[in-house]
């Protein structure tokens, strides 16, 4: 894994606009999250595949690495 690859996000709530730093996990996509604020239950947007591509400041590491692979 390369070290320009981001693990930590500040994912926010769509429902309640509560922002939270996250660690995603590095070898998979993340398809559901509960917010620690008001209990609402993530899930991924049409066309995206995981919450963080969804509702986060950064991709997952997949994607991340995907993108990486096709600037090379």
């Amino acid at each position: 894994m390369q070290n320009d690859i981001k693990t930590e996000a500040t994912l926010t709530c769509p429902e309640c606009q509560a922002k939270q730093k996250v660690t995603m996990p590095i070898n998979a996509c993340q398809h559901f999250y509960k917010c620690a604020n008001c209990g609402e239950m993530l899930k991924p947007k049409e066309g995206k595949c995981c919450v963080f591509c969804s509702y986060a400041d950064s991709l997952c590491p997949p994607k991340q690495e995907e993108k990486l692979a096709h600037e090379r």
